[in-house]
C-alpha cells in the first residue's frame, strides 16, 4: 500500500467539490463494457446516471440498490465508453492477498439523499 501521495491542495479548492449522499435506485450492465456499471442515484433534488468500475469487486451488483453512497455531485459529465455519467462514486482501493480490493464509501447509518459530505 505504498501509493504516491498526491499534491496538496489549498482548503479553497477542496471547496469546490459538492461531495453529497446519494441513494442507489438502479443498476444496470454498462454495454460497451465487461467492468463497468451503470447507475441511476437520487441526489436528494434531483436524479442522475453515474458510470463506475465496479463489477470486477462486486458478487451482485444489484446489492448497491437502495443503499447509500457518497459521491462527487459536480464533477464535470463526461461519457464512459459511450455512456454519460454524471458524477463520480467514492471509493476505497488496496491491494492484499496478491489482488486488488474496492468497498464503495457509505454511510454509517440513516443519512437522507442530497446530505452534503465535509
Amino acid at each position: 500500500m505504498s501509493e504516491q501521495a498526491k499534491p496538496v491542495v489549498s482548503f479553497e479548492e477542496f471547496s469546490k467539490l459538492d461531495i453529497r449522499v446519494a441513494r442507489v435506485l438502479k443498476v444496470s450492465d454498462h454495454p460497451n463494457a465487461d467492468k463497468l456499471i451503470v447507475m441511476d442515484i437520487d441526489l436528494g433534488t434531483e436524479q442522475r446516471q453515474i458510470v463506475a468500475g465496479l463489477k470486477p469487486y462486486l458478487d451482485d451488483p444489484q446489492s448497491l440498490v437502495g443503499r447509500s453512497i457518497v459521491v462527487v455531485a459536480n464533477l464535470e459529465p463526461r461519457k464512459v465508453r459511450g455512456v454519460q455519467s454524471n458524477g463520480m462514486l467514492l471509493a476505497a482501493t488496496w491491494e492484499a492477498d496478491g489482488r486488488q480490493h474496492v468497498v464503495c464509501l457509505t454511510t454509517d447509518g440513516e443519512v437522507p439523499a442530497g446530505a452534503a459530505v465535509s
